[in-house]
């Protein structure tokens, strides 16, 4: 398992489709989406020690910037590393 350091976070992209008014589904390409569901999360300590709060946590879907992030793969899996500020937003669902 890929444990995060810091305040770094581990999402998988989550393949997000959109839909027209008119019902036609529009497809993005999974390497475009900025979606992603956190997989594991950083202590929250930075390097010069100061802690930092977590507002993620593992299950959360969020919003990313994705320029931002280092790609990982592990058993096949596709994974990105992304710094907590690079999240911008945590999607929540009715």
């Amino acid at each position: 398992m890929i444990k995060p350091l810091f305040d770094n976070v581990l999402v998988k992209k989550e393949h997000k489709n959109e839909t027209t008014s008119s019902g036609i589904v529009l497809s993005t390409k999974e390497s475009e989406s900025k979606y992603a569901i956190v997989v594991a999360v950083g202590d929250g300590v930075l390097a010069d020690g100061k802690k930092v709060n977590m507002p993620v946590h593992v299950g959360d879907k969020v919003y990313f910037k994705s320029y931002s992030s280092d790609k990982i793969e592990e058993n096949g899996e596709e994974y990105e590393i992304v710094s907590l500020s690079s999240i911008s937003a945590i999607i929540e669902e009715d």
